[in-house]
């Protein structure tokens, strides 16, 4: 079966990916590969964690506003696409804990133990974050999008495809594409070569299973404990992996270190689909 590697990368996703300084590094046998886009040392680093069956690829649409002004590093996830599959929990190890362990070991590696960051998070990846903060310390401000992790019932209509089973290509990229529509894109016009390549890539990139981890709940916890960090918590009207307003206005309730935002007409792949009024929500919040 023809891979996504076959194809010729979208102009779009090279334009933006050669706005990167690419980064190897390896901690404790694991490879965690990190992009650098612009170059703002008088401010706090951006780091931003993708979802589940995603990549540094996921923030396309974010990548330039946000380097405008703070330097950013993303990393492909230990287990997804350029990065090596995370080690063995140990015994009585958490199932997140090698993850965290190969990000924060790569991290302080590329901006100093200890420095003080700005860090966000989508899907699975709100959830690593918020994790993420409480072990490492030094976060400034977490910002969180369609976060996993909050363990209350999900909207999920229409049942996904398992695309790995498809007999050929065109079958693999129908399901693919479906996929897209019932959990990502609330739009279908949304669903543009962009996304979809995004969503192929990263989707065959992908070899650590994510789903039990972010519907095993935790998120409240990890946020709770970060008291001295000011919190955004975004959502899409149309998120069907959450509830939006009520389980904003649950997270918010007699939490002044906490911001909340519905994005209306969008789905879970908020900062995508509504990128210019993420962009402007998240500056805003870094700013502050």
């Amino acid at each position: 079966m023809t891979s996504p590697s076959a194809a010729a990368t979208h102009p779009e996703i090279a334009r933006i990916d050669a706005l990167a300084s690419r980064h190897e590094v390896i901690h404790d046998g694991v490879r965690v590969v990190w992009r650098k886009f612009g170059d703002h040392p008088e401010r706090p680093p951006l780091v931003l964690f993708h979802g589940g069956h995603g990549s540094w690829m996921h923030w396309l649409r974010n990548i330039e506003a946000l380097s405008a002004e703070r330097t950013l590093w993303l990393p492909d996830l230990p287990g997804y696409l350029d990065s090596s599959i995370p080690r063995e929990a140990r015994p009585g190890e958490a199932l997140l804990e090698p993850m965290l362990d190969a990000l924060g070991g790569t991290l302080d590696t590329l901006i100093g133990a200890g420095t003080v960051i700005d860090l966000g998070g989508f899907s699975f990846g709100g959830l690593v974050s918020a994790k993420f903060a409480v072990r490492r310390g030094g976060v400034r401000k977490l910002a969180l999008m369609g976060s996993g992790g909050h363990g209350t019932l999900r909207r999920l209509t229409v049942d996904m495809i398992n695309w790995r089973a498809s007999p050929d290509r065109p079958a693999q990229i129908a399901a693919l594409r479906h996929n897209l529509a019932a959990l990502m894109l609330r739009d279908p016009e949304a669903i543009d070569d962009v996304a979809f390549q995004i969503h192929d890539i990263s989707c065959h990139g992908t070899r650590f299973r994510s789903k039990d981890v972010s519907t095993g709940g935790g998120l409240q916890v990890a946020l709770d404990a970060l008291v001295n960090t000011d919190q955004l918590l975004i959502w899409g009207e149309f998120d069907v992996t959450a509830n939006p307003r009520p389980l904003v206005a649950e997270l918010l309730a007699e939490h002044p270190e906490r911001e909340g935002r519905v994005v209306d007409g969008a789905g879970h792949w908020v900062q995508y689909e509504r990128a210019g009024e993420t962009n402007a929500t998240l500056l805003d919040f870094l700013r502050g």
